[in-house]
């Protein structure tokens, strides 16, 4: 029987409409400004999704696109300028960043109540002791996925293939705190018998970016599964880090694209909203 769908799409379009209210009784709206250097396409991509959800909640939305030869000191007076300003309450530069520009650099300008991506070492500290201020976005839509559609995490075995730090290290910290409670292993892709530690996970989270690194072998039937990769396809599509097959194995699976990608983005609205409230 195939698995059951973890649909981030219509949670997130759920989610959203409980936003546009709390927006909607605001005296002003939430502004969260974005910045992207260069052209990438999968970056200007992301930054065109976030900034058409932030316009179907009512948020304001403050676009500065930037030469990809755009100096660090310029880029840093920039983000500068957008913490002193008070109708900013979210910032985001889109990484990756041109390679001239020193990523933590540019993380530790961002004003840590601004931080809505949660990357500043203050938020990850205040994460790490169990306060966090903001929850970083894709560990927490995966969170939320998995809790909505009622997947049991207290006490359970969770095992997260990545170790980034957008994605496999955060994600492990929220899921070993309260309330979720879950017995948390971070694995990656030079784990010794990586299938057999997989096979252990009630739930199982693919962050490896690696295009269908798992495959039916390495689930546990039943087993929740949550596909973060987004890697291009031979065609150009998007396909995740979960092999096709595991979905005749699995008990619940998130698709790739609809799954993690638009919970990523519903809690980076949650967040700005937070900041502004």
């Amino acid at each position: 029987m195939p698995a059951n769908l973890l649909d981030g799409k219509a949670l997130a379009a759920t989610l959203r409409a409980g936003y546009a209210a709390r927006v909607a009784a605001r005296p002003t709206p939430p502004g969260l400004a974005v910045v992207l250097l260069g052209d990438n396409p999968a970056s200007a991509a992301y930054v065109r999704n976030k900034r058409k959800a932030c316009a179907d909640i009512g948020m304001v939305s403050v676009f500065h696109p930037l030469p990809a030869t755009t100096p660090e000191a310029e880029l840093l007076r920039l983000i500068a300028d957008l913490n002193a300003d008070p109708a900013v309450h979210g910032i985001l530069v889109q990484l990756p960043l041109p390679p001239h520009i020193r990523e933590a650099a540019v993380i530790d300008a961002v004003g840590p109540l601004k931080d809505v991506d949660c990357f500043h070492p203050e938020n990850v500290g205040r994460l790490a002791a169990g306060h966090p201020r903001f929850a970083p976005c894709t560990p927490a839509g995966c969170v939320e996925l998995l809790t909505a559609n009622g997947v049991e995490l207290k006490g359970r075995e969770v095992v997260v293939v990545g170790r980034s730090n957008i994605v496999g290290k955060p994600l492990a910290l929220l899921l070993m705190q309260r309330p979720h409670d879950a017995t948390v292993t971070v694995a990656h892709t030079g784990t010794r018998d990586l299938a057999a530690v997989c096979r252990r996970a009630d739930v199982l989270i693919a962050a490896a970016g690696r295009a269908n690194l798992i495959t039916p072998d390495m689930v546990k039937p039943g087993a929740a599964v949550v596909d973060v990769g987004t890697n291009p396809g031979p065609d150009g599509k998007l396909v995740g880090d979960v092999a096709a097959g595991v979905r005749e194995v699995a008990g619940w699976l998130s698709p790739v694209p609809g799954g993690v990608g638009p919970m990523t983005i519903a809690m980076l609205l949650a967040n700005t909203l937070r900041a502004a409230e």
